[in-house]
Order: structure tokens, then C-alpha cells, then sequence
């Protein structure tokens, strides 16, 4: 009997988690491969809602928890939480021994788990490479690229662009995003779906309706842009208020620039002007998905707009630069930080309702096929050379 491959995923935020967590499914489920767990960053932050306890509600053993923020969320802070997660997670690959590292996306956690697997001569598996966006995280996406071994693209666009980066056409897999398979489910299971209890969480409006119209804010600091986030969040708070629709607002993630938001939510809260509306730290991603499927509009800059909101047909606002560029459907509307500009993005929407269902980003199956391809991979060549 051949000994299982020790596949390491690390896990670093929610959005993180909702990315790979079918993945991580496929591979704890396959007889040829032995699933690692290392949760860090905001995962295990409290006032990021310790997702790593979400991980181990959903049937998850966490090997490591490794802890690298450094306080501040500006820039000084960013740098350094990279280099204090290049600093504390060699040891617990040293530790694990993986066959593969799996790291996700383009957060600085990411790139701290590339580069510290990258001098270990670990092969890294690299998930939603060769997409196109705004902020810091083009760069960190696209220098992943650069050090992974194995690139598990979310779309036909993805692919291609990662191949004329000069990476193996053969190591290259479009096998769309495991988000979608989450989604896919969860939607298969909405019969199970109970918001009864869901307002008893955070803080707010305990009395918004989800039967009736609302609409969901799920807003993040952009990172070159540091020092706006609490002018950028106010003017989508007001945007929202002048529509009079009850609102569920997420909390941001932890970059640089997200205390600026939260300060700015605390202060809309606080004052009372923030009336019908209720806000989360953190949500499961079942309930997030269904608040999506459910909600009339979703205003923000995450990447769950484009995402999952092309499968589901959700109708979206998308503010400023966050998403630059990166391949989108019909569901999404751009627009500026200017709240008047999102109040007449939010109408046109509202009168849209609903969009049709753009399978952009895969077919809801990327778990099974990524946890298939690395089992069938053969022993992978640690050291790269570029294509042309």
C-alpha cells in the first residue's frame, strides 16, 4: 500500500477558508491523501471571529495555529505580519513534513506561505492564480505564480494568462473555484437554511426581515489606497440609508486600512444613524451564501460579488478599484466612492432584481478535481525555470 501524500493547507481569514475548504473536503475524503490543517492569521483572531473554530465545527483536525499579526492594520504592520508568518511557519512545515503545501489567493499570509515552503523545497500548490485586480494583491497573486509548482486556475482567462507567465502549460489546471462549490451546495440545501436565530449574533437591528427586500455590504480596505477606508465605508453607509432598505453589514478583513473602515462602522453604529441596519464580525459561510442568494443588492469590493455572485445571479454593486479588471458577468455594476454615484447604482439594480446564472468561475466541482490531480501527480521538480 502506497503511503498518502501529506497534502498542508493553510488557512488565513474567512475568505481564505470559503476558498478551499471544498478542496480541503476532497483531499480529507481521498484514500491517497493525508489532509494537514494550519489556520493563521485572522483566522485565529477574535475580532476577525476565529474562523479556525469554524474549521473544527465542520468535521476539521487544525494541526498548527500560528499566530503573525502584528496590531496596526497600515502598511508598516502588513509588511511585518508577512515577515513574522516567513518567520514562525518553517518550523511547522519542519514539523508536518508535507508533500504539498496548498496556499491561496493573494493575501500576505499567502505569500508568507509560498516563499517559507519555496525555500524548504517543499512544492507549492497555488489556487486562483493569473486573475487581474486592483490593490496590492495583483502583485502578491501574480509573485505566487511565480514561486508555486502547481497552479489550480479559477478560470479559462486565469489559465492562460498564468501560462504566459512563463509557468508549465502541464502544471497548469483550470478547474474553476472551489467557492463555487460551496455555493453549489449550499444552494442544492436551502430547505435547511434557518434564519431564525441569526440576528441574536452581532450587533443592530434584530428585526430586518430576510423574506423582505434588504441589502448586504461586504466592504474591505484597499491597500493602496491606505487612509480612506473610513471616508470610502461612510459614504456607502450613507448610500444605503437614502435607500430606506434594511442592511446587513460584514465587518472587514484584516489589511492594512481595515481599522479605518471599522472605525468608521463604529461610528455610524454609535450615533445612532445606522438605524435598520445590522453588523457581523463574522457569518459561516452557509449563511453568508444564502444572505447573497436572498438579498436584493450586494455592495462592496469583495471578490464574492464577482464570484459567487455571477453563479448565483445576485445583483451587485462593485465600489472603486478592489476588483479591477478581473473577469466579471452581467450581475455587476462599477461604480465610484461617491455615495450619490452607488445610491443610482443601487436603483439600477434593484430594478434588475435578479440576473441569470454565468457559470464564470466553474461548475461547482473544483474540490474533487484539485484533490484527483494531486493525487496523480507524479513527484514534482522543486526547482522552476521559465518558458521562454
Amino acid at each position: 500500500m502506497n503511503t498518502p501524500k501529506k497534502i498542508c493547507v493553510v488557512v488565513g481569514s474567512r475568505a481564505n477558508y470559503s476558498s478551499i475548504k471544498s478542496a480541503m473536503k476532497a483531499i480529507n475524503n481521498h484514500s491517497d491523501l493525508e489532509l494537514q490543517v494550519v489556520a493563521t492569521a485572522s483566522a485565529i483572531i477574535d475580532r476577525y471571529g476565529r474562523v479556525a473554530d469554524h474549521l473544527k465545527i465542520d468535521g476539521f483536525n487544525v494541526d498548527e495555529e500560528v499566530y503573525m499579526i502584528v496590531e496596526g492594520e497600515n502598511p508598516l504592520t502588513m509588511a511585518q505580519s508577512t515577515g513574522m508568518g516567513l518567520m514562525s511557519l518553517p518550523p511547522v512545515f519542519n514539523r508536518l513534513m508535507p508533500d504539498i503545501v496548498v496556499t491561496v489567493g493573494d493575501r500576505y499570509e499567502t505569500m508568507a506561505t509560498t516563499i517559507a515552503a519555496s525555500y524548504m523545497n517543499i512544492p507549492v500548490a497555488h489556487t486562483m492564480g493569473g486573475e487581474v485586480t486592483g490593490t496590492i494583491d495583483e502583485s502578491i497573486r501574480h509573485a505566487t505564480t511565480k514561486f508555486a509548482h502547481v497552479h489550480f486556475a479559477a478560470s479559462k482567462d486565469a489559465a492562460e494568462r498564468i501560462i504566459k507567465l512563463g509557468e508549465l502549460p502541464e502544471m497548469v489546471f483550470n478547474v474553476g473555484c472551489p467557492r463555487i462549490d460551496i455555493v453549489k451546495e449550499i444552494i442544492e440545501n436551502e430547505n435547511k437554511f434557518n434564519s431564525k436565530d441569526l440576528f441574536a449574533e452581532g450587533v443592530g437591528d434584530q428585526n430586518i426581515d430576510l423574506n423582505e427586500p434588504f441589502l448586504l455590504v461586504s466592504q474591505h480596505p484597499v491597500t493602496t489606497e491606505f487612509g480612506s477606508g473610513e471616508t470610502q465605508i461612510t459614504e456607502t453607509m450613507k448610500a444605503c440609508r437614502r435607500t430606506g432598505l434594511p442592511t446587513v453589514v460584514l465587518w472587514p478583513n484584516s489589511d492594512a486600512g481595515a481599522e479605518d473602515i471599522s472605525r468608521g462602522l463604529r461610528k455610524w453604529r454609535e450615533q445612532e444613524i445606522g438605524k435598520k441596519m445590522h453588523y457581523f464580525k463574522n457569518l459561516p459561510i452557509a449563511t453568508y451564501v444564502m444572505l447573497m442568494k436572498k438579498c436584493i443588492c450586494l455592495i462592496g469590493n469583495s471578490s464574492s460579488g464577482i464570484r459567487e455572485g455571477a453563479f448565483l445571479g445576485t445583483p451587485v454593486v462593485n465600489l472603486g478599484s478592489r476588483q479591477d479588471l478581473r473577469e466579471r458577468g452581467s450581475n455587476v455594476v462599477d461604480t465610484s466612492h461617491d455615495s450619490d454615484e452607488i445610491y443610482k447604482a443601487i436603483k439600477i439594480q434593484i430594478e434588475k432584481k435578479e440576473f441569470m446564472h454565468e457559470p464564470i468561475y466553474g461548475d461547482g466541482n473544483a474540490g474533487k478535481k484539485i484533490a484527483n490531480i494531486i493525487a496523480n501527480l507524479d513527484k514534482i521538480n522543486v526547482q522552476k525555470k521559465i518558458t521562454y
